[in-house]
Protein backbone atom coordinates (compact mmCIF):
# COMPACT_ATOMS: atom_id res chain seq x y z
CA UNK A 1 0.00 0.00 0.00
CA UNK A 2 1.23 3.39 -0.70
CA UNK A 3 2.68 5.61 1.85
CA UNK A 4 0.19 8.60 2.72
CA UNK A 5 1.04 10.63 5.60
CA UNK A 6 -2.52 12.04 6.11
CA UNK A 7 -3.94 8.75 6.38
CA UNK A 8 -1.53 7.02 8.56
CA UNK A 9 -2.64 10.48 11.13
CA UNK A 10 -6.21 9.20 10.54
CA UNK A 11 -5.38 5.94 11.11
CA UNK A 12 -4.01 6.56 15.01
CA UNK A 13 -6.98 6.08 17.28
CA UNK A 14 -7.13 6.95 20.43
CA UNK A 15 -10.10 7.00 23.41
CA UNK A 16 -10.83 9.12 26.21
CA UNK A 17 -10.99 7.69 29.67
CA UNK A 18 -14.30 7.58 29.85
CA UNK A 19 -15.03 6.78 26.23
CA UNK A 20 -14.06 10.28 24.76
CA UNK A 21 -13.35 10.16 21.28
CA UNK A 22 -10.31 12.54 22.24
CA UNK A 23 -7.45 11.11 24.46
CA UNK A 24 -7.97 12.37 27.99
CA UNK A 25 -5.36 15.20 28.98
CA UNK A 26 -3.22 14.20 31.38
CA UNK A 27 -3.13 17.24 33.57
CA UNK A 28 -0.36 16.19 36.16
CA UNK A 29 3.63 16.50 36.69
CA UNK A 30 3.82 13.76 38.61
CA UNK A 31 2.50 10.34 38.87
CA UNK A 32 2.12 8.11 41.88
CA UNK A 33 2.70 4.30 42.23
CA UNK A 34 1.05 1.65 44.14
CA UNK A 35 4.56 -0.06 44.59
CA UNK A 36 7.75 1.56 44.94
CA UNK A 37 9.74 -1.23 42.82
CA UNK A 38 7.44 -0.01 40.05
CA UNK A 39 8.71 3.46 40.54
CA UNK A 40 12.70 2.19 40.46
CA UNK A 41 11.64 0.32 37.64
CA UNK A 42 10.15 3.04 36.02
CA UNK A 43 13.06 5.51 36.41
CA UNK A 44 15.45 3.07 34.93
CA UNK A 45 13.13 3.20 31.62
CA UNK A 46 12.08 -0.96 32.01
CA UNK A 47 8.35 -0.30 32.60
CA UNK A 48 5.80 0.31 29.62
CA UNK A 49 2.75 2.06 30.35
CA UNK A 50 3.89 3.85 33.41
CA UNK A 51 4.81 7.46 33.96
CA UNK A 52 7.29 8.83 36.32
CA UNK A 53 7.43 12.84 35.98
CA UNK A 54 6.45 14.59 33.13
CA UNK A 55 10.13 15.77 31.94
CA UNK A 56 10.20 12.12 30.97
CA UNK A 57 6.88 11.38 29.83
CA UNK A 58 3.05 11.71 29.44
CA UNK A 59 0.45 10.13 28.51
CA UNK A 60 -0.65 13.47 26.32
CA UNK A 61 3.09 13.89 25.07
CA UNK A 62 3.06 10.07 23.96
CA UNK A 63 -0.64 10.33 22.14
CA UNK A 64 1.05 13.18 19.94
CA UNK A 65 4.72 11.51 19.36
CA UNK A 66 2.70 8.40 17.94
CA UNK A 67 0.42 10.38 15.27
CA UNK A 68 3.69 12.47 14.42
CA UNK A 69 5.71 9.16 13.88
CA UNK A 70 2.94 7.89 11.71
CA UNK A 71 3.18 11.21 9.88
CA UNK A 72 6.66 10.76 9.07
CA UNK A 73 6.30 6.94 8.99
CA UNK A 74 9.03 6.43 11.58
CA UNK A 75 8.79 3.80 14.62
CA UNK A 76 8.43 6.84 17.21
CA UNK A 77 8.84 10.26 18.10
CA UNK A 78 9.86 12.83 20.84
CA UNK A 79 8.21 15.68 21.36
CA UNK A 80 9.64 18.89 22.63
CA UNK A 81 8.73 22.63 24.27
CA UNK A 82 9.97 24.63 20.82
CA UNK A 83 11.45 23.48 17.40
CA UNK A 84 14.95 24.68 19.17
CA UNK A 85 14.07 22.23 21.88
CA UNK A 86 13.56 19.70 19.43
CA UNK A 87 16.42 20.21 16.95
CA UNK A 88 19.37 21.13 19.66
CA UNK A 89 19.10 17.77 21.52
CA UNK A 90 19.44 15.78 18.43
CA UNK A 91 22.73 17.54 17.30
CA UNK A 92 24.27 17.45 20.87
CA UNK A 93 23.40 13.35 21.08
CA UNK A 94 24.85 12.87 17.66
CA UNK A 95 27.89 15.13 18.05
CA UNK A 96 30.29 15.21 20.77
CA UNK A 97 33.88 17.72 21.25
CA UNK A 98 36.12 17.17 18.87
CA UNK A 99 33.58 16.43 15.96
CA UNK A 100 31.99 18.12 13.03
CA UNK A 101 28.43 18.51 11.07
CA UNK A 102 27.83 19.69 7.27
CA UNK A 103 25.32 22.11 7.46
CA UNK A 104 23.16 23.94 4.84
CA UNK A 105 23.93 27.53 4.77
CA UNK A 106 20.28 28.39 4.49
CA UNK A 107 18.47 27.58 7.34
CA UNK A 108 16.56 28.97 9.94
CA UNK A 109 18.43 31.57 11.83
CA UNK A 110 18.37 30.09 15.34
CA UNK A 111 19.53 27.10 14.00
CA UNK A 112 22.24 28.91 11.89
CA UNK A 113 23.00 30.49 15.15
CA UNK A 114 23.27 27.38 17.61
CA UNK A 115 26.07 25.90 15.03
CA UNK A 116 27.71 29.23 13.92
CA UNK A 117 27.80 30.71 17.63
CA UNK A 118 26.94 28.44 20.33
CA UNK A 119 28.20 24.67 19.59
CA UNK A 120 31.78 25.50 18.77
CA UNK A 121 32.14 26.53 22.59
CA UNK A 122 31.63 22.53 23.30
CA UNK A 123 34.03 22.09 20.68
CA UNK A 124 31.83 21.02 18.16
CA UNK A 125 32.54 22.63 14.35
CA UNK A 126 30.43 23.29 11.52
CA UNK A 127 31.15 23.49 7.75
CA UNK A 128 27.96 25.61 5.73
CA UNK A 129 27.77 24.62 2.30
CA UNK A 130 25.31 25.05 -0.87
CA UNK A 131 23.34 21.81 0.22
CA UNK A 132 22.18 21.50 -3.54
CA UNK A 133 25.46 20.76 -4.95
CA UNK A 134 26.37 17.43 -3.95
CA UNK A 135 29.92 17.52 -4.80
CA UNK A 136 30.59 20.48 -2.59
CA UNK A 137 28.93 18.83 0.30
CA UNK A 138 31.18 15.79 -0.01
CA UNK A 139 34.06 17.84 -0.44
CA UNK A 140 33.26 19.41 3.39
CA UNK A 141 32.45 16.00 4.92
CA UNK A 142 35.83 14.57 7.22
CA UNK A 143 36.99 11.71 9.31
CA UNK A 144 35.55 14.01 12.26
CA UNK A 145 31.91 14.23 10.58
CA UNK A 146 28.96 12.81 12.40
CA UNK A 147 26.06 14.82 10.76
CA UNK A 148 24.68 15.90 7.78
CA UNK A 149 21.84 18.38 8.56
CA UNK A 150 19.72 20.13 6.00
CA UNK A 151 15.87 21.50 5.58
CA UNK A 152 13.88 19.99 2.83
CA UNK A 153 12.88 23.15 1.92
CA UNK A 154 15.09 25.93 3.12
CA UNK A 155 14.05 28.88 5.37
CA UNK A 156 14.06 31.53 3.79
CA UNK A 157 14.99 31.23 0.47
CA UNK A 158 13.29 27.61 -0.89
CA UNK A 159 16.14 25.92 -2.01
CA UNK A 160 15.01 22.36 -2.44
CA UNK A 161 17.38 19.39 -0.18
CA UNK A 162 17.80 16.10 -2.75
CA UNK A 163 17.00 14.46 0.10
CA UNK A 164 17.32 10.99 -1.44
CA UNK A 165 21.10 11.61 -2.62
CA UNK A 166 22.10 12.98 0.75
CA UNK A 167 20.58 10.42 2.31
CA UNK A 168 23.20 7.64 -0.14
CA UNK A 169 26.29 10.12 0.52
CA UNK A 170 25.37 9.98 4.28
CA UNK A 171 25.41 6.09 3.93
CA UNK A 172 28.30 6.39 2.13
CA UNK A 173 30.36 7.82 5.38
CA UNK A 174 28.77 6.34 8.01
CA UNK A 175 26.78 9.52 8.63
CA UNK A 176 23.38 10.65 10.19
CA UNK A 177 21.17 12.62 8.04
CA UNK A 178 19.01 15.01 10.11
CA UNK A 179 16.11 16.88 8.36
CA UNK A 180 14.36 19.73 9.48
CA UNK A 181 11.02 19.76 7.41
CA UNK A 182 8.80 22.68 9.12
CA UNK A 183 8.09 23.94 5.64
CA UNK A 184 7.32 20.95 3.79
CA UNK A 185 4.74 18.63 6.08
CA UNK A 186 3.02 15.95 4.69
CA UNK A 187 4.49 17.16 1.12
CA UNK A 188 7.13 15.64 1.79
CA UNK A 189 8.16 12.48 3.60
CA UNK A 190 12.42 12.56 4.27
CA UNK A 191 12.19 9.20 6.33
CA UNK A 192 10.54 7.75 3.48
CA UNK A 193 13.23 9.21 1.22
CA UNK A 194 15.96 8.12 3.64
CA UNK A 195 16.81 10.23 6.14
CA UNK A 196 17.42 9.20 9.45
CA UNK A 197 15.92 11.66 11.80
CA UNK A 198 13.03 14.24 11.02
CA UNK A 199 12.38 17.24 13.07
CA UNK A 200 9.82 20.00 12.72
CA UNK A 201 8.26 23.47 14.90
CA UNK A 202 5.11 22.09 15.68
CA UNK A 203 4.43 25.68 16.12
CA UNK A 204 3.90 26.40 12.36
CA UNK A 205 1.79 24.32 9.75
CA UNK A 206 1.40 21.56 12.27
CA UNK A 207 -0.61 23.56 15.04
CA UNK A 208 -1.29 25.79 12.41
CA UNK A 209 -3.08 28.16 15.05
CA UNK A 210 -0.50 30.41 16.18
CA UNK A 211 -1.68 29.87 19.94
CA UNK A 212 1.74 27.18 20.75
CA UNK A 213 5.41 26.77 20.48
CA UNK A 214 6.66 23.19 20.07
CA UNK A 215 8.43 20.83 18.09
CA UNK A 216 8.95 16.97 17.53
CA UNK A 217 12.30 14.53 17.05
CA UNK A 218 10.93 11.91 14.57
CA UNK A 219 13.32 8.63 14.41
CA UNK A 220 14.04 5.31 15.68
CA UNK A 221 13.32 3.76 18.80
CA UNK A 222 16.27 3.46 19.92
CA UNK A 223 17.56 7.07 18.77
CA UNK A 224 14.46 8.18 20.68
CA UNK A 225 15.39 6.23 24.17
CA UNK A 226 18.47 7.30 23.25
CA UNK A 227 17.36 11.34 23.94
CA UNK A 228 15.29 10.16 26.69
CA UNK A 229 18.03 8.43 28.64
CA UNK A 230 17.92 9.59 32.80
CA UNK A 231 21.68 9.55 32.18
CA UNK A 232 23.01 10.94 29.04
CA UNK A 233 20.17 11.63 26.96
CA UNK A 234 20.07 15.27 25.44
CA UNK A 235 16.22 16.05 25.68
CA UNK A 236 15.81 14.51 29.08
CA UNK A 237 18.62 16.59 30.40
CA UNK A 238 18.15 19.39 28.63
CA UNK A 239 14.71 19.43 30.31
CA UNK A 240 12.46 21.32 26.92
CA UNK A 241 9.17 19.17 27.70
CA UNK A 242 5.88 19.94 26.03
CA UNK A 243 3.40 20.74 28.69
CA UNK A 244 0.59 17.94 27.98
CA UNK A 245 -2.51 20.80 27.64
CA UNK A 246 -0.35 21.72 24.17
CA UNK A 247 0.16 18.77 23.25
CA UNK A 248 -3.14 17.48 23.69
CA UNK A 249 -4.29 21.14 21.52
CA UNK A 250 -1.87 19.67 18.76
CA UNK A 251 -2.98 16.68 18.20
CA UNK A 252 -6.55 18.02 17.75
CA UNK A 253 -5.52 20.47 15.19
CA UNK A 254 -3.18 17.67 13.51
CA UNK A 255 -6.91 16.31 12.41
CA UNK A 256 -7.62 19.32 9.90
CA UNK A 257 -3.84 19.38 9.13
CA UNK A 258 -4.60 17.14 5.26
CA UNK A 259 -6.85 19.53 4.65
CA UNK A 260 -4.94 23.30 5.41
CA UNK A 261 -2.23 22.07 3.88
CA UNK A 262 -4.11 21.30 0.69
CA UNK A 263 -5.39 24.93 0.68
CA UNK A 264 -2.14 26.85 2.00
CA UNK A 265 -0.46 25.19 -1.38
CA UNK A 266 -3.29 25.69 -3.80
CA UNK A 267 -3.30 29.43 -2.25
CA UNK A 268 0.23 29.65 -2.56
CA UNK A 269 0.49 28.58 -6.00
CA UNK A 270 -2.03 30.71 -7.33
CA UNK A 271 -0.40 33.60 -5.92
CA UNK A 272 2.98 32.56 -7.18
CA UNK A 273 1.90 32.15 -10.70
CA UNK A 274 0.19 35.09 -10.94
CA UNK A 275 3.22 37.01 -9.34
CA UNK A 276 5.41 35.76 -12.00
CA UNK A 277 3.09 36.77 -14.66
CA UNK A 278 3.13 39.60 -13.49
CA UNK A 279 7.07 40.00 -13.74
CA UNK A 280 7.78 40.02 -10.14
CA UNK A 281 10.83 38.17 -8.88
CA UNK A 282 8.73 35.31 -7.26
CA UNK A 283 10.76 32.01 -5.66
CA UNK A 284 7.92 28.78 -5.47
CA UNK A 285 8.96 25.41 -5.64
CA UNK A 286 5.59 24.60 -7.35
CA UNK A 287 6.65 27.23 -10.19
CA UNK A 288 8.62 25.57 -13.35
CA UNK A 289 11.13 28.18 -13.04
CA UNK A 290 12.00 27.24 -9.51
CA UNK A 291 15.65 25.60 -10.11
CA UNK A 292 14.67 22.79 -7.81
CA UNK A 293 11.24 22.29 -9.35
CA UNK A 294 11.84 18.63 -11.15
CA UNK A 295 13.43 17.92 -7.71
CA UNK A 296 10.73 18.63 -5.49
CA UNK A 297 7.56 16.70 -7.78
CA UNK A 298 9.91 13.88 -7.73
CA UNK A 299 10.07 13.28 -3.84
CA UNK A 300 6.70 14.93 -2.75
CA UNK A 301 2.98 13.17 -2.03
CA UNK A 302 1.46 15.12 -4.79
CA UNK A 303 -1.91 15.24 -3.19
CA UNK A 304 -0.51 18.01 -0.87
CA UNK A 305 1.01 20.17 -3.11
CA UNK A 306 4.02 22.51 -3.04
CA UNK A 307 3.45 23.56 0.41
CA UNK A 308 2.35 27.56 1.46
CA UNK A 309 5.97 29.44 1.51
CA UNK A 310 6.48 31.85 -1.18
CA UNK A 311 9.03 34.99 -1.48
CA UNK A 312 8.99 37.79 -3.44
CA UNK A 313 12.13 40.30 -3.69
CA UNK A 314 11.18 43.70 -4.27
CA UNK A 315 14.10 45.41 -4.68
CA UNK A 316 15.06 47.26 -1.33
CA UNK A 317 14.61 47.18 2.34
CA UNK A 318 12.65 50.23 2.04
CA UNK A 319 9.50 49.08 -0.68
CA UNK A 320 9.50 45.71 1.88
CA UNK A 321 8.66 47.25 4.87
CA UNK A 322 6.18 49.82 2.81
CA UNK A 323 4.54 47.20 0.92
CA UNK A 324 4.32 44.28 4.23
CA UNK A 325 2.64 47.88 6.06
CA UNK A 326 0.71 48.45 3.57
CA UNK A 327 -0.57 44.73 3.66
CA UNK A 328 -1.46 44.67 6.49
CA UNK A 329 -3.73 47.65 6.75
CA UNK A 330 -5.62 46.42 3.77
CA UNK A 331 -6.10 43.11 5.91
CA UNK A 332 -4.19 40.87 3.60
CA UNK A 333 -2.18 39.96 6.54
CA UNK A 334 -0.15 40.46 9.46
CA UNK A 335 3.38 41.88 9.47
CA UNK A 336 4.76 38.85 11.39
CA UNK A 337 7.75 36.46 11.58
CA UNK A 338 6.52 32.32 12.11
CA UNK A 339 4.29 30.79 9.51
CA UNK A 340 1.72 27.93 9.06
CA UNK A 341 -1.37 30.75 10.07
CA UNK A 342 -4.57 30.96 8.87
CA UNK A 343 -3.52 34.44 7.77
CA UNK A 344 -1.41 35.22 5.54
CA UNK A 345 2.02 36.17 7.18
CA UNK A 346 5.07 38.23 5.96
CA UNK A 347 8.16 39.62 7.16
CA UNK A 348 11.73 40.64 5.90
CA UNK A 349 14.09 37.60 6.66
CA UNK A 350 17.08 39.43 6.61
CA UNK A 351 16.20 42.17 9.32
CA UNK A 352 14.55 39.08 11.35
CA UNK A 353 14.11 35.79 10.97
CA UNK A 354 17.67 35.44 9.25
CA UNK A 355 19.55 38.65 11.05
CA UNK A 356 21.28 35.71 13.02
CA UNK A 357 23.20 35.32 9.52
CA UNK A 358 26.11 37.47 9.29
CA UNK A 359 25.67 40.42 6.56
CA UNK A 360 28.07 38.83 4.09
CA UNK A 361 27.24 35.21 4.21
CA UNK A 362 23.30 36.31 3.78
CA UNK A 363 24.80 37.94 0.56
CA UNK A 364 26.65 35.10 -0.58
CA UNK A 365 23.98 32.47 -0.36
CA UNK A 366 21.77 34.95 -1.83
CA UNK A 367 19.15 36.61 0.83
CA UNK A 368 18.82 39.83 -0.12
CA UNK A 369 17.29 43.38 1.91
CA UNK A 370 14.12 42.83 -0.54
CA UNK A 371 13.35 39.76 -0.09
CA UNK A 372 9.68 39.38 1.50
CA UNK A 373 9.03 35.65 2.84
CA UNK A 374 5.09 34.91 2.48
CA UNK A 375 3.44 32.07 4.59
CA UNK A 376 0.10 32.41 2.47
CA UNK A 377 -2.73 31.39 4.38
CA UNK A 378 -5.98 29.41 3.77
CA UNK A 379 -8.32 32.58 2.31
CA UNK A 380 -11.80 31.42 0.72
CA UNK A 381 -10.81 33.49 -2.30
CA UNK A 382 -7.53 33.67 -3.41
CA UNK A 383 -8.26 35.98 -6.19
CA UNK A 384 -9.54 38.69 -4.26
CA UNK A 385 -6.58 38.33 -1.72
CA UNK A 386 -4.36 38.62 -5.14
CA UNK A 387 -6.39 42.02 -6.00
CA UNK A 388 -5.25 43.47 -2.84
CA UNK A 389 -1.49 42.59 -2.60
CA UNK A 390 -1.78 43.69 -6.25
CA UNK A 391 -3.31 46.99 -5.68
CA UNK A 392 -0.81 47.33 -2.66
CA UNK A 393 2.07 46.67 -4.50
CA UNK A 394 0.80 49.66 -7.12
CA UNK A 395 0.34 51.81 -4.53
CA UNK A 396 4.11 51.78 -3.22
CA UNK A 397 5.75 51.62 -6.84
CA UNK A 398 6.46 48.07 -6.88
CA UNK A 399 4.20 47.21 -10.17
Amino acid sequence: MKFNPADNIQDVQYFGEFGGVNPSISDSSTYTFMSANTMRDTFEGNTDGCHLYARHTTPSNLYLGAALAAMEGTETANVAASGMGAITPVLLQLVGAGEHIVSSRTIYGGTYAFLKNFTPRLGIETTFVDITKHQVVEAAITKKTKVLYCESVSNPLLEVADIIALAALAKKYNLKLVVDNTFSPLSISPAKLGADIVCHSLTKFINGSSDTVGGVVCGTQEFINNLRSVNDGASMLLGATLDSLRAASVLKNMRTLHIRMKQHSLNASFLANKFEADGLKTVYPGLQSHPSHALFKSMMNAEFGFGGMLTLDVGSLDKANALMELMQYKNVGYLAVSLGFYKTLFSAPRASTSSEIPEEEQKVMGLSEGLIRFSIGLDNDISRTYKLMKGCMKEVGIL
